[in-house]
């Protein structure tokens, strides 16, 4: 991959004008970052806006007791919204970023981030509308967590993570934290999808037996 070849990934900074491109490009670099590699976290000041090229990065919120919430994931084309908040707002992370597989990103520095802002109209707009489409996404999930039924949320999560072989590799803690509540919860819902013949458990694995089930409870 050239230099070049990033910034064509990203509609919104395809249009960049022509000087400030080829500032952007020299002042910014491509890195990757091995899967499992804790990317930001709590308590640390941002030193690049990271735009994801390839791989995962899950973002996740840890209570005071130690709970995971994933809040949501960064995925190839995207930039993380918590950094760009932080870089704003000149505050340290309250989350952290793990890569969930390798990844590959184009680091903007903190420097370059603040001057772009300051003289592209095209590149606030870039940030603006990223940060607006992954804030809405946001509320979404505050809106499941505090309103939907979990038993209709762990069928979503659970049709969402289906592999094709019909089988989904987590611990019951695992979906706890994507689901954002307690590991008992899950449990106990999941048994009795168990008892219903949807689903079959073993340690570490879930596999789905009545995907139509799983299906129309998450359409009801």
């Amino acid at each position: 991959m050239t230099d070049q070849d990033w910034i064509s990934r990203f509609a919104g900074l395809s249009s960049l004008e022509a000087p400030l491109r080829e500032t952007l490009v020299a002042r910014s670099a491509v890195i990757s970052v091995p899967a499992g590699t804790m990317i930001f976290g709590p308590g640390k000041a941002p030193e690049n806006l990271l735009l994801l090229l390839s791989g995962t990065v899950r973002v996740q919120q840890l209570s005071e007791q130690g709970r995971e919430i994933v809040l949501y994931r960064v995925h190839a084309g995207e930039s993380c919204v918590l950094t760009t908040a932080c870089l704003m707002a000149y505050e340290d992370y309250s989350a952290e970023g793990i890569a969930e597989t390798e990844v590959e990103a184009a680091a903007i520095p903190k420097s370059v981030f603040d001057d772009m802002i300051a003289r592209s109209g095209t590149f606030r707009e870039f940030v603006f509308s990223a940060y607006s489409r992954r804030i809405t996404e946001l509320f979404h999930v505050i809106e499941e967590i505090a309103f939907q039924r979990m038993d209709i949320r762990i069928a979503e999560k659970l049709l969402e993570l289906m592999g094709r072989d019909g089988q989904i590799h987590a611990t019951h803690q695992k979906m706890a934290a994507e689901l954002g509540t307690a590991r008992e919860v899950v449990s106990r819902q999941l048994n009795e999808f168990q008892r219903r013949g949807w689903i079959a458990l073993s340690r570490g694995v879930i596999e789905i037996v009545d995907t139509g089930a799983l299906e129309a409870l998450a359409g009801s």
